[in-house]
């Protein structure tokens, strides 16, 4: 069986959004619209900021690699540069390089990976809006390989490149995933954060090994070795939710994908563990806000 993190991507169909480099020199700053995708950055050469709703400005220099999810974001020169529009900049098709400036000063890579449409954010609500990747990290030297790879697929005209792109995508998702697992999982809420904790991630590889089972509490605490209280307590604080209702919402994300793939209601309903298609129909109401027949 598929490590439910791997379940997750395959299910929801990741994607590659683009490569795109930036060279600039002198005194620079562009902006960027939140989207419904994880964003990669790799700064190949100098140094540059990056400006985040809230935050303080983040200097990132040679060797840096990040992730954001779902944000809007200016990178600058200097924090007081007033921005330009950086998605106008890439908007033609195959524009993929922009240069500011007279000058390469600052050299940087980037790519994203997105999701099927109404789905993204059962990974995106599960990361941070940003994190740095160790430099020194196995997860930060893929990712920057991984980020040149995708922009030369997305350069180029080669046979099968559509399809090496959608690996790449792929790659860069799991890469950041496990930085974050590694790295920085103790200080976060969500599903993927509590795939670092062995108990818990075992908890929801069995919830995704057999989706359709009348799951209890009980059940799954004595299937891991955990008291029904413990485990209850523990994954919703690691969580963020409950385990039966996580394992409604993933339900729905597995409904939702099948549905769209042209798969009946009651067929549907029957396979994600509901008896009842009027009990399946409101739980996914609830979860995505319409109906079933609505997807196909």
């Amino acid at each position: 069986m598929r490590d439910p993190f791997s379940e997750v991507l395959v299910s929801l169909g990741t994607r590659s959004v683009r490569g795109t480099s930036l060279e600039a020199g002198g005194e620079w700053a562009l902006s960027f619209d939140g989207r419904d995708r994880l964003k990669f950055v790799a700064i190949r050469r100098g140094h540059c900021w990056l400006l985040l709703p809230g935050l303080a400005p983040e200097l990132l220099q040679e060797g840096d690699v990040i992730l954001l999810a779902d944000t809007v974001y200016t990178i600058a020169s200097e924090p007081g540069v007033t921005p330009v529009d950086g998605m106008s900049l890439y908007a033609s098709p195959g524009q993929n390089l922009v240069r500011l400036g007279t000058s390469s000063e600052t050299v940087m890579i980037g790519g994203g990976s997105a999701f099927s449409e109404g789905s993204g954010w059962f990974v995106l609500d599960a990361l941070p809006k940003f994190m740095r990747v160790d430099p020194k990290s196995s997860s930060a030297q893929a990712i920057a390989r991984t980020l040149g790879a995708l922009y030369d697929e997305a350069s180029s005209d080669a046979v099968g490149g559509s399809l090496v792109a959608e690996k790449l995508a792929e790659i860069l998702v799991i890469e950041a995933v496990r930085a974050y697992i590694a790295d920085g999982a103790s200080l976060g809420t969500g599903w993927i954060a509590a795939l670092a904790e062995p108990r818990l991630a075992n908890a929801i590889k069995l919830m995704h090994d057999n989706v359709a089972r009348r799951w209890t509490v009980e059940a799954l605490a004595k299937e891991i070795g955990m008291s029904r209280s413990s485990l209850n307590f523990h994954f919703s604080q690691r969580v963020g939710l409950p385990p039966l209702a996580y394992l409604t919402q993933w339900r729905m994300i597995l409904a939702d994908r099948k549905l769209a793939m042209g798969a009946a209601v009651s067929e549907t309903a029957a396979e994600v563990g509901y008896l009842s298609q009027s009990a399946f129909t409101q739980a996914f109401k609830r979860t995505f806000g319409r109906t079933p027949r609505s997807r196909q």
